[in-house]
């Protein structure tokens, strides 16, 4: 049986071309920067929806969230599927149904068809994040992984911060349709190319366990209905204490029946592995200081400077590109010299860029005094986001590198999912819309508690293991720019 799973894995890092590495990249990032997009993409086009379809507020509240719900909960089921039937046939299956539910959110004519379409898109979204994790750390080796990881997530990290500039540009310049029809060519020429150009592979464990898959669904579920109904319903409403109550007991029996199992599905002996547990802790932290920051930074720009939705995003491009740029260098700087130094600073970075924002922010303020403390965040970001990931697929064997990189998805969709229910409690306790004051009384507390997250998740880095530098790999930086032509 063992040698019969091991057959099934028909690649490694060894036998895989550098074109081949390059096409499983590129692929991986154009699926991840569409997934991404769409987590926050519909935000600035919400009031030309809610218009276009006669939509209550309640009800489009759920347009974004059913594309949370079913992305953050499926991520360890796309990456047991990916072990169990290929890789690459269900990161194929995934930008299906992803161009499908994005087809179907175009076509939508009342606002119950675009949820329902968005909860297939987050299906597929699931599918193409974890398996594009997966590819892209079985593709490259060890020396060379924290450089693939960091243009993945460079890319990635650009799509979520820039989903609401280029969400509000579509609406303003086209229609909101065209937010959703833009990934159907992008998904349909991707699919037969994943096909041709992404070598098969497998997880050494392919055995489906669907009791587990059940039981960490449906804690998941439980935790993220939780967390994205606690500030709307109230936290101590039973709805959102019997949710959250019953996904920790759920994600409890799901730890207990793993370790005991004969076939488990996700072997909880990983989290005793500190590169596993620290990485995943750390990305948790980085993305719910992420997303609480992505929330609030473009309303800043709206109701303090008052700019329109593309005026707003194009001032936080001083943010944004960084992560574009930064992660790739990051990454391979971390392939020198180790995860721990780097995640460290990075998130150490965050951390004083967005206490140095609460401390300035204020009604009158001049847009030039944000532009400093962006950078170093977005900086910070771009340093902590890639090496996570990498310390994270790095602590596991490659035959488990899929349930890791799915285990990594989820805590970074649930940090996300948590922060900004964090930030925006904070918010609501402090401030409001009423007024541009009004926001800055509120925006201070919302981005200091950012920060704050930032330096745990930075304390949190010191504890992964130190490593011996590696070889650097010729050019790595080089080849950044080979990927973008």
């Amino acid at each position: 049986m063992w040698a019969g799973s091991i057959g099934r894995i028909l690649v490694t890092t060894s036998t895989v071309s550098r074109a081949t590495q390059r096409w499983v990249l590129v692929l991986g990032a154009v699926a991840s920067m569409m997934a991404a997009l769409d987590t926050l993409v519909v935000a600035t086009a919400l009031g030309t929806i809610r218009e276009d379809l006669d939509a209550s507020l309640a009800t489009l509240e759920w347009t974004v969230n059913g594309y949370n719900l079913s992305f953050a909960v499926l991520l360890i089921t796309a990456a047991v599927l990916g072990d169990r039937f290929g890789r690459r046939r269900m990161f194929a299956v995934g930008l299906g149904v992803f161009v499908a539910g994005s087809a179907a959110c175009a076509a939508s004519g009342s606002v119950g068809v675009l949820i329902a379409a968005r909860v297939v898109q987050g299906v597929g979204a699931a599918l193409l994040m974890s398996l594009a994790l997966t590819l892209v750390s079985a593709a490259f080796p060890a020396e060379r992984r924290g450089w693939a990881i960091g243009v993945l997530e460079g890319v990635t990290g650009l799509a979520v911060a820039c989903g609401p500039l280029i969400g509000g540009a579509i609406a303003e310049g086209l229609s909101w349709q065209w937010i959703f029809w833009v990934n159907v060519p992008l998904g349909l020429l991707a699919i037969p190319l994943a096909l041709t150009r992404i070598p098969e592979s497998f997880g050494s464990d392919t055995a489906v366990d669907g009791v587990g898959l059940l039981l960490v669904t449906g804690g998941a579920l439980g935790v993220v209905w939780g967390l994205v109904r606690g500030n709307i319903a109230g936290w101590s409403s039973p709805e959102v204490l019997s949710t959250l109550g019953g996904g920790v007991v759920l994600i409890a029996v799901f730890a207990v029946w793993e370790s005991r199992t004969r076939t488990p599905m996700f072997p909880v002996r990983m989290f005793t592995s500190r590169g596993f547990a620290a990485g995943n802790t750390a990305i948790f932290l980085t993305y719910a200081a992420l997303f609480g920051a992505v929330f609030f930074y473009a309303q800043f720009m709206q109701l303090v400077f008052h700019y329109g939705p593309l005026g707003a995003g194009l001032r936080l491009l001083p943010w944004t590109l960084t992560l574009f740029f930064c992660a790739p260098i990051a990454g391979a700087l971390a392939d020198r010299v180790g995860e721990r130094p780097i995640m460290a600073v990075g998130l150490l970075l965050q951390a004083v860029g967005m206490g140095w924002l609460a401390l300035i922010a204020d009604p009158a303020m001049a847009y030039g005094a944000l532009v400093p403390p962006l950078v170093l965040s977005g900086i910070g970001v771009s340093m902590a986001i890639p090496t996570a990931q990498s310390a994270v697929v790095g602590a596991v064997e490659e035959g488990a590198i899929g349930k890791a990189a799915g285990a990594n998805s989820m805590m970074r969709e649930l940090g996300g999912v948590f922060g900004i229910a964090v930030v925006v409690a904070v918010f609501a306790g402090f401030g409001g819309y009423a007024s541009a004051a009004d926001f800055v009384a509120g925006f201070v507390p919302a981005v200091a508690v950012g920060a704050a997250l930032s330096l745990c998740g930075a304390v949190v880095a010191l504890a992964l293991p130190g490593r011996a530098a590696a070889v650097p790999s010729p050019a790595d930086t080089g080849e950044f720019a080979k990927v973008l032509e």
